[in-house]
């Protein structure tokens, strides 16, 4: 199937969807809402604009057949921040049709040259989800503050090409951070007059995150910094390095090597997924792997210090106590209330 958009903007394009695929739109507020028929696939359309020339589209969505529409208006066609947080979808500029292919947690930044459109292709029986930000760089540049002097110069270029003059095409793999706004978005939890400033706040903390990701994406792997569903899987094999030997004791430097990251990664990884750093992290688990083996073990206090890799008992009896309250002496006084074993007289 194909399908032919000729308008804008993105209520425009809900409108037109709805008028070929004969299915009526819910309005909510601003938002307009697309349900697929049944004949046609499962799953929703739904868009909204603000002002300024900033819509977001959301297609959520299995078709039956395979799908393409053509975004074909003859006018300047909208830069488009496309997000795929599930499955596949792919993209082609109309002038040439060359096809790019945008997986899960994926994300192009895209504008066609002149009058030239886009054409957005789904494959039959696969499930999507898609966020498409669009900008009307003509009305986006009547904002104040819109001289973009801090941008990378190819991203100032872009926007101030308001009649575009310059195709443009950018992949990535978009932030974590990004994918988390993009799920806030996702998840419907307001309605209304709620649900359009929430929406219009998030279009725009979307468009920050992704200048960001661009910077950071020019950066050399060394200092970039944002993480990428990539990056949170090498910290989660760093987490297993760990665990695997508490005896061990590892520097930031030979944990990011091992897993293929730089450090500032790594440490952004930890601080993602536990709050804490790489440091503070080894020392948790080693903490909790002491408290476990004197409620559990008839090991003493020396021999404990010495499986998680610690040299310094009275170093070890401080964070331990910062940490739980009490001394490690207190376990084993709880475990042999009536023991005068090795490390009942010892120094906490």
């Amino acid at each position: 199937m194909e399908i032919f958009v000729k308008t804008l903007p993105v209520e425009e394009i809900i409108e037109s969807l709805s008028k070929q695929f004969k299915s009526p739109i819910q309005r909510d507020g601003g938002e307009l809402t697309l349900e697929l028929p049944e004949n046609l696939g499962k799953g929703f359309i739904r868009g909204t604009s603000f002002t300024w020339g900033v819509g977001v589209i959301e297609y959520n969505v299995t078709f039956f057949k395979d799908l393409s529409i053509h975004f074909t208006i003859n006018k300047t066609h909208p830069l488009k921040f496309i997000f795929c947080s599930q499955g596949r979808v792919r993209h082609a500029f109309e002038e040439d049709m060359k096809i790019h292919n945008i997986d899960t947690y994926q994300n192009i930044i895209v504008s066609s040259s002149g009058h030239n459109g886009h054409v957005l292709l789904f494959k039959a029986n696969e499930t999507c989800h898609v966020f498409s930000l669009e900008i009307i760089r003509a009305e986006f540049n009547k904002r104040k503050n819109s001289d973009y002097k801090d941008l990378d110069p190819r991203l100032q270029q872009l926007f101030q090409d308001d009649v575009a003059e310059e195709l443009f095409f950018y992949q990535g793999n978009y932030s974590i951070q990004s994918a988390d706004t993009v799920e806030t978005i996702a998840n419907k939890e307001n309605s209304g007059f709620l649900r359009s400033i929430f929406l219009e706040s998030k279009a725009y903390e979307m468009l920050a995150k992704q200048i960001s990701q661009f910077n950071d994406d020019q950066e050399n792997g060394n200092k970039a910094v944002l993480l990428r569903r990539s990056d949170v899987e090498k910290v989660k094999r760093a987490v297993e390095i760990i665990n695997q030997d508490l005896n061990q004791n590892y520097s930031v430097d030979h944990l990011a090597k091992e897993v293929g990251t730089n450090v500032n990664k790594l440490q952004e990884g930890f601080k993602y997924l536990f709050d804490l750093t790489v440091n503070k992290y080894i020392q948790q688990v080693k903490l909790e792997a002491a408290k476990e083996m004197l409620s559990g073990t008839d090991h003493n206090i020396s021999q404990i210090v010495g499986q998680i890799g610690l040299n310094n008992r009275s170093y070890f009896s401080k964070i331990f106590k910062e940490k739980y309250g009490v001394s490690p002496k207190y376990f084993l006084n709880q475990k042999f209330p009536e023991s005068e074993g090795d490390d009942k007289n010892e120094e906490d």
